[in-house]
């Protein structure tokens, strides 16, 4: 599977069109294009009978909790967007405007609360486990949200802001540190006019290992980095295994994450897709319910009434 990468829209067709079904004996699948149903009702009915869920979340249910996406019109820090300073190259060249960039999204992130759409997947997952279903999370995100909601099945592709990887000796530990260095103390400002740090290399956050001390970086999966392949293999035995699928505030632009849902919708399960707005691949699924997700999942992941724990 290729490295992290923004796929333009207008290729998305190309790119659905040639999933590989796993229950098909390798027969190419094109998905056509459908208007999806907005019908809770119908969406209900197949909620009642999944035994293994599978959520996808993106950018957007963080956006809810007052997390920047950093994306789209606007979508900015100082002059960059996210895709300009999340990568190796940007790092390698100016590892202290990187830093400051996620300082100012830690600090940004210490200070949110997960809100109702991560909530009511948490407490799904948790009801469910006690009739013997599974819900089980792939999300993009790296701010932990899920994780602070209580979900359990949790797999963060992309990793988490709050770990650590040194450059040298390839340590990666947990760091909640506010500030995580004392250099990038009250830096980070978002604003096109804030004048960046230039915090020399040796006061950025350095390794504690014994003998070490070499630069940290964040723990995350940078643009044009592969993801984690043992991470992978557990994404893709859950997307196997599951017979329904929910796709939670995701732009659908990011690869290899966007093509998750439509692997799976291409074997027939359903998918439900939770945005303020249509994406790429809105067409593609059986469901697309439009508005905040902490409106929308709480009716969606409610008890039903045929539950019964076993």
């Amino acid at each position: 599977m290729g490295p992290l990468q923004i796929v333009p829209s207008r290729f998305f067709s190309q790119l659905y069109c040639g999933l590989r079904s796993p229950a098909a004996s390798g027969t190419k699948i094109c998905l056509t294009m459908a208007r999806p149903s907005s019908d809770m009702a119908d969406f209900r009915k197949f909620f009642a009978k999944a035994k293994h869920i599978v959520v996808i979340s993106g950018a957007g249910i963080s956006a809810e909790s007052g997390i920047p996406t950093f994306r789209g019109a606007g979508g900015y820090w100082r002059r960059w967007q996210s895709q300009a300073l999340a990568t190796p190259e940007a790092f390698a060249q100016n590892p202290s405007l990187v830093w400051e960039f996620y300082h100012y999204r830690r600090e940004v992130i210490q200070r949110v609360e997960p809100n109702p759409g991560h909530f009511a997947i948490a407490k799904c997952e948790a009801r469910l486990r006690e009739q013997g279903r599974r819900v089980t999370v792939i999300t993009q995100n790296i701010d932990e949200l899920h994780r602070k909601a209580g979900t359990k099945n949790l797999l963060e592709i992309h990793g988490s802001i709050f770990k650590t990887r040194c450059t040298s000796c390839g340590v990666v530990a947990e760091n909640y540190k506010s500030p995580i260095c004392a250099a990038l103390s009250g830096k980070g400002a978002p604003e096109p006019e804030a004048q960046d740090a230039r915090i020399p290399a040796e006061k950025l956050p350095r390794c504690e290992e014994a003998g070490c001390g070499g630069l940290l970086r964040p723990h995350v999966v940078w643009f044009g980095e592969n993801l984690d392949p043992t991470i992978l293999e557990e994404v893709d035995r859950e997307l196997a295994l599951c017979d329904l699928c929910l796709v939670v505030g995701t732009s659908s632009v990011v690869y290899p994450a966007a093509m998750f849902a439509p692997q799976v919708s291409a074997r027939g399960v359903p998918v439900a897709e939770f945005n303020m707005e249509t994406t790429p691949a809105t067409n593609r699924f059986r469901f697309h319910f439009q508005g905040p997700c902490g409106t929308t999942l709480p009716e969606a992941l409610a008890p039903h009434e045929t539950e019964t724990v076993s």
